[in-house]
């Protein structure tokens, strides 16, 4: 068990039923943040370990992705048992240990539910392959027979979002369904053992002292799968309104209400975030308290630095929350994207009509090994450094992706042999995949594996780790890391409402609001400096030239 030395960094951990509403949620990838038994993965006591990185750094809660049994043909997001640690991560007494040191530190716990679809190796699932046609145990599963002669054909030519065929034949000739890689059957959301399972599972890590969920695609748990079922083309053509066979479905808020029921039965009640890709006007379905109670908004993960795609997403995104009675979220990066330092020094993305990017942002420099187009590496960071305090200055709960408070690059040069994510096999040319954000974290820039683990990184580092390194910005009061500790302790002892009003900036590309108390954050998008308006100055993302405002910067003010 990982012994963690009492930091003075530490705060008493809030009972405030609303402790999420204005959070700063510090998202782990555990594989990759730290490894104390030297196999080259991260492991739960190396969370421990880093604690008092974590208090130090000021985050009020943080978000583990999956740290259960897996085979990880989908980075941990193939579950092959929802209440035990993977024994290459840890144990369960080793998570016990984790949630005591972080909540000791004033730190509270959110943890990843997978329950759209089990991995293969999920015990229900190998009962179902045993169990054979008609069974109970093929009715927690999407199971049908196949088409054409002797049924050698899939039910629909439906496909994976990883590219490839959407169904897989097993022994006796029966398909399952899989709307992510085949490692990941999807379950059946009209079987109460299946609901009655995933009740179990909440209360078993509530029971343990986790404070919150983070839903993964909550948009596509519930299916209609009456006969006959559609094709590919038909199913592309419906609505996705409320009653789409597959994708945000009405009667997911079934499920959810459910859980909310659950989550409230703990003191204070336990949160949950949906992670749904769905229509601005669904959103306060998934964030309003009868439901999940706050829902992502993933908008930012696909803007330019651009001050009017900013000030839009913002307004937008605070109306829906003002709808729901939720708070919104903002997110920068986080283990499915391009980082968004290295999106900020690339050219714009190219949109369609709707406004939104026609490729995946970053995938054409990934598909060419970071050649091409050029990166300017400088300009992402301080575009990044600009767009943190911009959002953290926001109302509402900021998400942090591990590395971001370093200014980390996405690592575009990993070898095909050393991939991982099933995205990249099942898509070659076309798709480079999530491995790029998700290289283990550089801790001491002299150790190995970058004082990551003495047995080297699951995922190669670059040689370049070396300068964002955790020992050498500690050194350093103009490093992103240090900005990130500023940013966030003046987020606490400012403890503003969430109100924001606008303020006229008075230059074109400058994007200004004030906040509860005087404290006014103002972002300059532009390349040519700004007038600065008075205040006192509180933390700028860059260095200042008297009373002007830099290009690409931000700065918090508090008015007297």
């Amino acid at each position: 068990m990982t012994t963690v030395a009492p930091s003075p960094h530490a705060r008493v951990l809030s009972d405030a039923p609303d402790w999420w509403r204005q959070a700063v949620v510090y998202q782990v990838y555990p594989r990759s943040f730290a490894d104390t038994n030297g196999d080259g993965l991260g492991d739960i006591p190396g969370i421990t370990s880093r604690v008092p990185y974590l208090a130090e750094l000021g985050v009020d809660a943080v978000w583990l992705s999956p740290f259960y049994p897996s085979d990880l043909a989908d980075g941990g997001y193939d579950v092959a048992d929802y209440r035990d640690v993977d024994p290459r991560l840890g144990t369960l007494a080793d998570m016990d240990e984790l949630i005591a040191q972080l909540h000791a530190h004033g730190i509270r716990v959110v943890v990843d539910i997978v329950p759209n679809h089990t991995s293969d190796k999920h015990a229900w699932f190998q009962e179902a392959l045993e169990a054979g046609r008609g069974s109970a145990a093929r009715e927690r599963y999407i199971f049908r027979e196949g088409t054409g002669p002797d049924g050698a054909e899939p039910p629909t030519d439906w496909v994976s979002v990883f590219g490839g065929a959407g169904w897989e034949r097993v022994a006796d000739g029966q398909w399952y369904f899989h709307n992510f890689d085949v490692s990941q059957p999807d379950l059946n959301w009209a079987n109460p053992e299946v609901r009655a399972d995933f009740v179990k599972t909440l209360r078993f890590w509530s029971d343990r002292g986790v404070d919150g969920f983070r839903i993964d695609v909550a948009h596509m748990l519930t299916k209609d799968l009456t006969e006959p079922l559609p094709s590919r083309a038909e199913l592309e053509a419906m609505p996705i309104d409320g009653t789409h066979p597959l994708l945000d479905r009405d009667d997911v808020h079934e499920v959810y209400a459910e859980w909310r029921a659950v989550f409230n039965e703990y003191d204070p009640p336990r949160t949950a975030v949906a992670e749904a890709w769905v229509h601005p006007s669904r959103v306060p379905l998934y964030a309003s308290a009868e439901s999940l109670g706050q829902s992502f908004n993933f908008d930012l993960l696909e803007a330019d630095f651009d001050a009017g795609q900013f000030r839009r997403i913002v307004a937008d995104n605070l109306a829906l929350a003002a709808e729901s009675g939720s708070s919104t979220t903002w997110v920068l990066s986080n283990h499915d994207v391009v980082r968004h330092a290295t999106r900020y020094g690339l050219p714009d993305a190219e949109r369609g009509a709707d406004g939104r990017p026609t490729l995946k942002h970053g995938n054409e420099w990934l598909l060419s090994g970071g050649r091409t187009p050029a990166l300017d590496a400088e300009r992402g960071e301080r575009r990044a450094r600009a767009a943190a305090l911009f959002v953290l200055g926001l109302p509402g709960s900021a998400y942090l992706y591990q590395g971001e408070e370093l200014g980390l690059h996405e690592v575009a040069d990993i070898p095909d042999a050393e991939r991982q994510d099933p995205t990249f096999f099942r898509s070659p040319g076309v798709d480079m995949g999530r491995d790029g954000c998700r290289v283990p974290l550089p801790w001491a820039a002299s150790d190995a594996a970058f004082g990551f683990g003495a047995g080297g990184a699951h995922l190669p580092q670059p040689e370049w780790f070396a300068r964002y390194a955790v020992d050498l910005q500690d050194q350093d009061p103009a490093s992103t890391l240090a900005l990130y500790r500023r940013a966030l302790g003046l987020r606490h002892e400012l403890q503003a409402d969430e109100e924001l009003s606008w303020v006229d900036a008075g230059s074109e590309g400058v994007v200004a609001f004030e906040r509860p108390g005087g404290w006014v954050v103002v972002t300059n998008f532009g390349e040519s400096a700004a007038p600065l308006p008075d205040g006192e100055i509180l933390v700028s993302s860059r260095e200042l030239d008297g009373g002007a405002l830099p290009g690409e910067t931000t700065v918090w003010l508090r008015r007297s």
